[in-house]
């Protein structure tokens, strides 16, 4: 078994990562960590390189070259036990749907080894704060994809996991969800969780997240505090620092050339 993260440790520990599909690498060299009570920002442009990263922190997917240690844990040698460190949040997720969310949850809660009575707080209290409660004893099948979201969001945190990998985690959620969701960030960040937060919807980012880390073409352009990388591009925005980067800032978005066609 790993030993626990040392006091001062990062949570993440990445250090010249690479990774390819086939004989094309996509990931060249990344290094940064992530600290207990920081939340952290991935961003990127479609094919950056997030996802990947992502898989590889969860191990999914191995590293190709350098090193990667989750939760005191050196991946891919101690997978297995770092996946009891961290909850997962994707994007898209297949569920069991003849399953019920309450069913569901406690499938999850005990294969992460969470005692019984425990557990079953925990799945209550979840359930009642998402508003689930009244549908817990519903299958998964008859579920929006913002009940689902809430389900996957429970599912994360039920073993009280060192990290959070969240991508795209306000997808689906109605408004209050969303700001339900974006408070509970920030309160499992002064409890001393790490929290990785990959979204493209740059304002929520600049809301929740305390740095950022931008992704381009596999490589990291920029690590720093918000107000850091505002000042160093002297930007007023994140979105105009992420265009700046990107090399996209001189470009238009396209929404003027849509608007004209149709008038064809």
């Amino acid at each position: 078994m790993a030993n626990p993260i040392a006091a001062g440790d990062p949570v993440v520990a990445v250090d010249g990562l690479t990774f390819s599909y086939g004989s094309g690498e996509v990931l060249h060299g990344i290094s940064f960590a992530v600290r207990p009570g920081e939340v952290v920002g991935l961003l990127g442009p479609n094919g950056a390189g997030k996802s990947t990263i992502i898989r590889i922190l969860t191990g999914i997917l191995a590293p190709g070259g350098g090193s990667v240690r989750v939760a005191g844990c050196a991946m891919p040698e101690e997978a297995t036990e770092a996946k009891k460190r961290l909850g997962y949040v994707p994007e898209a997720a297949g569920l069991f749907e003849s399953l019920t969310a309450e069913e569901y949850l406690q499938l999850v809660g005990r294969l992460q080894e969470v005692p019984e009575d425990r557990l079953q707080a925990r799945i209550d209290r979840f359930l009642t704060q998402f508003g689930l409660a009244e549908d817990r004893v519903a299958s998964l099948d008859t579920y929006s994809k913002g009940m689902r979201q809430k389900v996957l969001l429970s599912a994360a945190l039920l073993h009280n996991p060192d990290l959070l990998l969240l991508d795209e985690p306000l997808s689906g959620l109605d408004v209050n969800a969303g700001i339900m969701v974006r408070d509970l960030v920030g309160a499992l960040a002064a409890e001393g969780k790490a929290v990785l937060y990959s979204s493209h919807v740059l304002d929520v980012v600049e809301r929740v997240c305390d740095r950022a880390l931008i992704l381009h073409e596999g490589q990291v352009i920029a690590d720093g505090s918000l107000d850091a990388l505002r000042a160093s591009a002297e930007r007023g925005s994140l979105e105009d620092v992420f265009r700046q980067l990107t090399g996209t800032e001189g470009t238009a978005s396209g929404a003027a050339e849509i608007v004209a066609g149709l008038r064809l």
